[in-house]
This record gives structure tokens, sequence and C-alpha cells, in this order.
């Protein structure tokens, strides 16, 4: 089996972005120019999940990986009246306290918002299942580690694995379950952080080159850095500092090849005065958006109840988003938004790798 380096001719990583944006054309554009393209398996079924990769698949040869959210252990869907074993008494009375606060405020009406919280594990074991059938060439966790009997399935599929952390002790435990790369991500990125459950909280602040040179100085393994690159000098430093590779998401946003809807997309190319903020109004865990009236509205209000608020806004957003209405939608975007264009997938690699070709 080949190294995870070996899959890369250059070293640029376009992110799994889950909801739409990563699509087999985008996975397949970057596959094309040598770079490593993901699908999202995230928000979508197991059998849909599988349909994207062999579209992957009829699109091109090269190697390509997926992604995975590892949900808590006790996630399920619970039934009417009972809050579910992740959410504690309190926990299950904020939920209801927000969803109280959104239809005081007219955000939507009683039938918008679900009355009991979502805590389901969204077909996790299912698409492990279509992992191991289908055998992508490489295969990478977010949100939680995978257990033992989950990580060998995958390795025993033949998949090189990869695990994400955003600060040295969630690499500390990842690497305890022996992956063929890890990634570490800075509170620079877009969307949600890669922060495990249970071992980090996801508001650690520290410089990606910073984490890079922590966790080069922990492991040998292949090791990928992520969140808030922006250009080639973010690439250049990053690879200097012991990267092997440079993950990004949010610049393939606007690339021709992505799904990104019509509103985000357009908000991502002309909204680049507004800035960007953590928020847990939108889905419950801490993300990172443009800056808009939702999230400065209700970010203090939100419990910190993932993917139950996330489901709960669920109706809201899908509004926004038809409508053309960039206020009340997640507008996922790293720190390095302003430097988006409407290019092929193609562009945004050439512009990524600058100088830094013969790293």
């Amino acid at each position: 089996m080949p190294s995870f380096n070996d899959l890369l001719e250059v070293p640029i990583i376009a992110a799994p972005m889950a909801g739409g944006p990563s699509t087999p054309e985008l996975c397949a554009a970057v596959a094309q120019k040598g770079a490593l393209g993901f699908l999202a398996a995230g928000y979508m079924s197991a059998e849909d999940f599988r349909t994207s990769i062999d579209q992957t698949r009829a699109l091109t040869d090269a190697p390509f990986g997926v992604n995975v959210f590892v949900p808590p252990n006790d996630y399920r869907q619970p039934k009417q009246g009972d809050q579910g074993k992740l959410a504690s008494e309190v926990e299950f009375k904020n939920y209801r306290n927000f969803r109280q606060l959104l239809i005081d405020d007219g955000v939507g009406s009683a039938e918008d918002f679900q009355e009991f919280p979502d805590f389901s594990n969204h077909d996790y074991y299912a698409k492990i299942d279509v992992v191991v059938e289908t055998s992508p060439p490489v295969v990478s966790f977010t949100f939680g580690l995978p257990s033992v009997e989950v990580m060998q399935r995958v390795k025993d599929a033949g998949c090189l694995t990869v695990l994400q952390a955003t600060t040295p002790a969630g690499i500390k435990a990842a690497l305890a379950l022996e992956p063929d790369a890890v990634a570490i991500q800075s509170i620079s990125a877009g969307g949600h952080r890669a922060a495990l459950d249970g071992i980090e909280d996801g508001t650690e602040d520290a410089a990606l080159l910073d984490l890079v040179k922590q966790v080069r100085a922990m492991t040998t393994l292949p090791l990928i850095a992520a969140g808030g690159v922006s250009g080639p000098e973010d690439v250049a430093a990053l690879l200097d500092g012991g990267a092997d590779a440079v993950q990004v998401g949010t610049l393939f946003m606007t690339a021709e090849e992505a799904g990104t809807n019509d509103t985000h997309r357009k908000a991502l190319l002309e909204l680049k005065d507004r800035g960007t903020m953590m928020t847990r109004a939108f889905s419950g865990k801490l993300a990172r958006t443009i800056k808009n009236e939702f999230a400065l509205k209700y970010s203090d209000m939100a419990p910190a109840l993932y993917p139950a608020v996330n489901t709960l806004t669920s109706k809201v957003k899908a509004r926004a988003r038809q409508a053309g209405d960039p206020e009340n939608l997640h507008l996922w975007a790293g720190t390095g938004y302003t430097e988006c264009q409407a290019v092929p997938a193609a562009d945004v690699i050439d512009y990524l790798l600058g100088s830094t070709v013969a790293n």
C-alpha cells in the first residue's frame, strides 16, 4: 500500500466541506491536478454517499479521500418527550428555551422548529459499511475519534486513515489509534472546527504554524496543516515549518466545480468587508462564519448541542438560502475568505502553490 505522501503530487488538499460544496466534480478536478480532493459524508445518507464515491470514480482514476463525522457513542433519536441520553436536563431546557426564543422573535413559526432535539448518529455505521465496501484511497474522521474496531475495519479495507484535531492533546489521542496521517486545524478555519468531542472544546486559539511545529515534534507521520490558509505565502511557511501538506477549504468554495449554494457563494465573493466570527447559533457547535445578523444576535444564546441546534435551525437556513438572504444563513468562511475567486479549482491550486511546487 502506498504511503499518504505517495498520493500527493502537489502538497495541497481540498478540505471536505459537508452540506453541498464538496462535489464529485470538485473532488475529481482537484485530484486531476495531483492534489487530494475529498468528499464529505456529513449530512448525506449512506446511499447518497455511496453514489458520490461512484460518481467521483467515473470522473477520475486519481486518488481521493472521503470524510466521515464521528458522533458520540450515545447519540440516538429520542422518542417524543425524551431528551435523549446525550442531553442533560439543563441542556434539554436550554434547547427548548432557544427554540421558544426563535419563535418569539418571529424567526419562524412553531412548526418550523423541531420540538425535540435530534441526537441521531446520521447513518454513521452505514457510512462505515460504505467505506469498507467501496474502499476509497483515503478516509478521514472529524468531530471525534473512531473506535478501535471501526479504525481496523477501514484499514483492513485497504484505506489510508487520517485523524484530525485542533490541539497537541487531541493529536496525542489520535496517535494512539495509529493513523496513516494526522491533520492539525487552527481556529482560523471556516465552518465547524475539527475539535474532538470529550478531548478539545473548540475554543483554543493558537497560530497554525505554531501548532504545526508542536505536532511535528510529536510524530514523524505525514502532517496536514489546516485553517485560515489564504495564499501561497501561507502554504510555503507551513511546508517549511514541518507540514507535509496544506488543507484548504474556503478558497475552494467559490471554485466553479463546488456545490456551494448561490447565496453563500455570493457572500464569499462580495461581503469582503465584514470579517468573520465564531458562533454556535446555526448548529450548536462552534463554527466560523462571515458576520451576519443571525450570528450576531444569537451566538450568546444558542446552546452547545450539536446536531440538535443544526436541525432546529434547518428550515430558517433553507428559506434564507432560497431567498438569497445572507443575514439568516450560515456563511461558513475561514479568515482568509477575502481571497476567494470565481475560478476553476485548478486555478485555485495554481494560486496556492505559487513558488512552492519545488517543496
